[in-house]
């Protein structure tokens, strides 16, 4: 290339670069100018545009705010108007009752009044059957000579003579009649019962008598210094007493069985000869299992010979522990397996239960197997008994009625009250001094002449029962239903006895007349 080298040529370039330069920046300058124009133009159309919609939309919305309260409007309108019909209605309602009301009360009103005419009507009526009664009744005094009251009391006085005398005479034939054929099929069952079990008398005392070889052991048997009857004695809970009787020993105690113990050990030392109180121990407690074992087979053999089964192991003990107890002299275990048997005889006879009786006469004196133990009657304890081995409440009711401390409610506690009675009277069965017997026979007797209209009286089956006959012109037959009352009462008030007394009123009339 050609290097250029006029000034003047050089100078013009730089100008008209410059002017190059110029030209453009000026043709930027109003391309910009003219786009910003045309923005803010279309920014003001936005606006223009947003503004007309949003007050078509403020319309749109008014219009639709001005539809709904028209619609609101409306509805209330039309609620008003159903409460104005509704209203309307209940108003006409309240009207028309108003009008049965009114009807009611005039026609109440009306009836009142007839009612009052009525009522007047009546007291007047009555006025004049007053009048005429009282005339009447005048006249009947006058003719008859007595006065009202007396005619009464006359009248009411034969209506009760005749009333008493014809039911005494059908209560008299009633119950002649049930007692001949009661008395009579009574009499069949006992005697049978009695026939078929015919058990025992026993009688048991409070000391036992334990034969030594000879009376050089009644020395080894008080030790030296007295240790080894101090032991004996503090371990079996028994009285050792040691007198002249020759080759024998007595054991004193309340408790049967612990009697029982001892006489047992005391045996079992004699026979061994090593008499100390490491021995003594030792024999004891092997008597009382031996005993223990022996209560309950016992138990179970009485359970076995009346036939009673599933008994708890409990009372099976308990009933071997009334081998050692008595009652008045008589044996208890023997007296419960003789009541079991009259019971389940006499229940066969009546065609009931046969089990139930003889499992309550067997259980019904259980109570007294640990009465000395426990406190309170001995027919409470065997309801508690029976109740906690969970014996069934037929059972329970035959133990505790079987004194008569409650009223029986079932055939077979009847049953084992009358079977306890037979066994507990029969001659020997119970034995009491003589003197104390005498007694309170003579106080029994003049108990029962004391009251006025008594003629005689006589206490028989041992006490267990009193006759009292009466003097026919002095009490009726309705007095002595009174007077047999009146006697129970004060023999449970003023005399003690065992078990209970019957008391028996007769009143006899004789007619006598000869035929010539």
């Amino acid at each position: 290339m050609n290097k250029i080298n006029n000034p003047e040529v050089f100078v013009f370039i730089i100008l008209a670069l410059v002017i190059g330069l110029l030209i453009g920046y000026l043709g930027r300058k109003n391309i910009a100018e003219s786009k910003l124009g045309l923005a803010e133009e279309q920014a003001a159309r936005i606006v223009e545009e947003a503004a007309k919609e949003g007050e078509a939309r403020k319309k749109e919305l008014l219009l639709e705010a001005k539809d709904e309260i028209h619609q609101s409007r409306q509805e209330a309108e039309k609620d008003l108007r159903d409460r104005r019909r509704d209203l309307d209605r209940l108003e006409r309602r309240v009207l028309q009752k108003e009008e049965l009301v009114d009807k009611k009360t005039e026609s109440i009103e009306k009836k009142e009044q007839i009612l009052l005419q009525k009522e007047k009507d009546v007291d007047k009526s009555q006025q004049d059957i007053k009048m005429v009664l009282t005339q009447q009744l005048k006249e009947l005094e006058r003719l008859s000579g007595l006065t009202s009251e007396a005619a009464k009391e006359l009248l009411l006085a034969n209506v009760e003579n005749e009333i008493r005398q014809e039911t005494a005479v059908m209560i008299r034939s009633l119950e002649n009649e049930a007692k001949e054929e009661a008395d009579k099929k009574a009499k069949n069952i006992v005697s049978l019962a009695i026939q078929k079990c015919a058990a025992d008398v026993v009688s048991e005392t409070t000391v036992s008598v334990v034969a030594l070889p000879n009376d050089e052991m009644k020395g080894r048997i008080i030790g030296r210094e007295g240790r080894n009857i101090r032991t004996f004695e503090t371990l079996s809970g028994v009285d050792l007493i040691i007198d002249d009787t020759p080759e024998a020993v007595i054991l004193s105690s309340f408790d049967p069985v612990r009697r029982e113990i001892a006489r047992v050990a005391l045996e079992s030392l004699v026979s061994d000869g090593r008499i100390h109180p490491a021995r003594i121990e030792e024999m004891i407690e092997k008597s009382k299992n031996q005993i223990d074992q022996q209560l309950r087979e016992l138990g179970e053999q009485a359970a076995f010979d009346v036939g009673v089964h599933g008994l708890h192991p409990e009372l099976i003990r308990l009933l071997g522990r009334l081998k050692y107890r008595t009652s008045y002299g008589q044996n208890v275990l023997k007296h419960s397996i003789e009541v079991s048997h009259l019971a389940g005889i006499m229940a066969a006879e009546l065609d009931v239960d046969i089990a139930l009786a003889k499992r309550a006469g067997l259980l019904h004196d259980i109570g007294k197997a640990v009465d000395h133990e426990v406190v309170g009657p001995h027919v409470e304890i065997g309801v508690d008994l029976a109740k906690k081995y969970r014996e069934s409440k037929e059972v329970v009711h035959g133990i505790e009625a079987h004194h008569g401390d409650v009223e029986p409610q079932t055939i077979e506690a009847i049953l084992v009250q009358a079977a306890d009675a037979i066994s507990a009277s029969r001659p020997g069965a119970r034995r009491e001094t003589l003197e104390s017997y005498i007694k309170r026979l003579e106080k029994l007797e003049n108990l029962a002449n004391s009251f006025e209209g008594v003629d005689k009286s006589y206490a028989i089956q041992a006490g267990r029962e009193i006759r009292i006959i009466v003097k026919p012109e002095q009490i009726d037959d309705l007095g002595t239903i009174t007077l047999v009352k009146n006697i129970a009462r004060q023999i449970e008030q003023e005399l003690d006895y065992p078990g209970q007394i019957k008391v028996m009123v007769i009143r006899e009339t004789r007619s006598v007349e000869l035929a010539k």
